[in-house]
């Protein structure tokens, strides 16, 4: 891979999602789309293997919105951006997957009082699509990376393809961790 790749998948904790120490031996990084089911089926194999790494695992959440097919992805994006300035990404995050097919605004503002954010903050922001240009940015960087498809996964750096299933991820990861 060469560098300019390589320092796009560098995980950023001022404009990242992060979950996991930042001296975890092994750094998974996945571009999602939160109304994609492919997505939503990963989120929770994603969880387990959180789970089941722990402190060795470090996972990063960026958006791929895919617009085209998926018209309440990009909003639900800027929601849980909204939500993630407010502290609660990750409980956001997973409500979200949990109810994919509740993504439109009125169910993304039911969300967001789910979880507990100023609504009158997460209102102001949404309305005025604060964070509309950092999704966009993640978008740009899965585009430089020729991301193509949801979830696509990068573990250290390089692609893990997850086309014939999940567990190729957890074999990776354990393969990556061996090598670490």
């Amino acid at each position: 891979m060469n560098a300019s790749v390589n320092r796009l998948l560098v995980p950023d904790p001022a404009t990242d999602h992060i979950l996991g120490p930042s001296d975890a031996r092994v750094t998974l990084i996945e571009y999602g789309d939160f109304e994609c089911p492919s997505c939503g089926q990963a989120a929770p194999a994603v969880k387990m293997l959180h789970d089941h790494f722990g402190r060795q695992l470090r996972f990063v959440f960026r958006h791929f919105p895919l617009r085209e097919v998926h018209p309440n992805a990009e909003l639900a994006a800027e929601a849980a951006e909204a939500a993630g300035a407010q502290g609660k990404f990750w409980p956001f995050h997973d409500l979200l997957f949990a109810h994919q097919h509740k993504l439109g605004e009125t169910h993304l503002r039911d969300h967001a009082q789910q979880v507990g954010l100023d609504m009158a903050r997460y209102e102001n922001e949404m309305r005025d699509h604060v964070y509309l240009q950092r999704v966009q940015e993640q978008m740009q960087v899965a585009d430089q990376l020729r991301v193509r498809a949801t979830p696509s996964f990068y573990l250290d750096g390089t692609f893990v393809d997850v086309s014939f299933g999940l567990a190729h991820l957890q074999q990776a990861v354990e393969q990556a961790l061996a090598r670490a």
